[in-house]
């Protein structure tokens, strides 16, 4: 997963940016001060790095790639941006008031190992905040006719919200609250579901760049059928019934704020 960021890093920024809707719900749910140290595990190209400093505190941004992190350092080369995983942070024991992970814990090789570092760096009032997608939201997708092998392998790629709670909990790090998130219309991050209401985003090859499924998990194959379908569909406006078919209440992602247990 490294050397697929390492590529697609160079364009990246080009459809990804800091979504502002979804970087005020994670600084509400983190609650950062300004004399508070944050981490940003699997920061990517540092937008949300970027966007949750100018709201408090001071901040580290940590990703397992090499050209991300060139990418977030010309962003802002102020901020302390580091090589390293979840799972392996080279942090400090107690030392991060908080930590955010947007999107990336599918990536992790292992949760269990990732939540238990992120235990030992976290002080002990501190709080994590996950955004993510489940596997039954990614099933829900109308993305799910037209590109169903590419959907089926992210769905399989996506740890279950079952099995995240289970590893938080090994790791002593407790669900306090999760939040459902439907995708807005005016969503500036261009990840996987962005265009679930502007489905004519996905007939341009920039937006597929950015994102992973297509980028690594899609069949060329399936990928020419499904955007001849999606773009016939279009023409012929067939696509709002499919769309519609798929609307559903169980959100399209969500947010987990999780606390550390302290011990008495």
């Amino acid at each position: 997963m490294t050397t697929l960021y390492d590529r697609i890093g160079t364009t990246y920024n080009h459809t990804r940016s800091a979504d502002p809707w979804i970087a005020e719900r994670l600084s509400s749910f983190l609650t950062p001060e300004e004399n508070g140290l944050y981490l940003d595990i699997g920061c990517g190209s540092g937008n949300y790095t970027c966007a949750l400093a100018r709201k408090g505190g001071s901040w580290i941004g940590m990703d397992p790639s090499s050209e991300m992190l060139n990418l977030a350092r010309r962003q802002n080369p102020e901020l302390d941006w580091r090589m390293g995983r979840a799972d392996d942070t080279g942090l400090s024991d107690q030392s991060i008031d908080g930590v955010v992970c947007t999107l990336s814990i599918h990536h992790w090789p292992a949760l269990e190992e990732g939540f238990m570092e992120l235990a030992r760096v976290m002080k002990p009032d501190g709080r994590l905040v996950l955004f993510t997608s489940s596997p039954s939201q990614i099933e829900g997708y109308w993305l799910c006719h037209y590109f169903p092998q590419m959907m089926k392998e992210s769905s399989r790629q996506m740890p279950t919200i079952e099995d995240v709670t289970e590893a938080l909990s090994r790791a002593a790090l407790i669900v306090e609250k999760t939040e459902i998130y439907h995708v807005r219309p005016d969503l500036q991050d261009h990840f996987l579901y962005c265009g679930k209401d502007r489905p004519e985003l996905y007939l341009q090859p920039a937006i597929r760049q950015g994102i992973s499924s297509f980028s690594v998990l899609a069949h060329e194959q399936e990928v020419e059928t499904g955007l001849r379908r999606l773009s016939a569909d279009l023409e012929s406006k067939a696509i709002q019934d499919v769309i519609q078919s798929y609307r559903n209440d169980g959100g399209d992602y969500q947010f987990l704020i999780i606390q550390k247990r302290t011990t008495k």
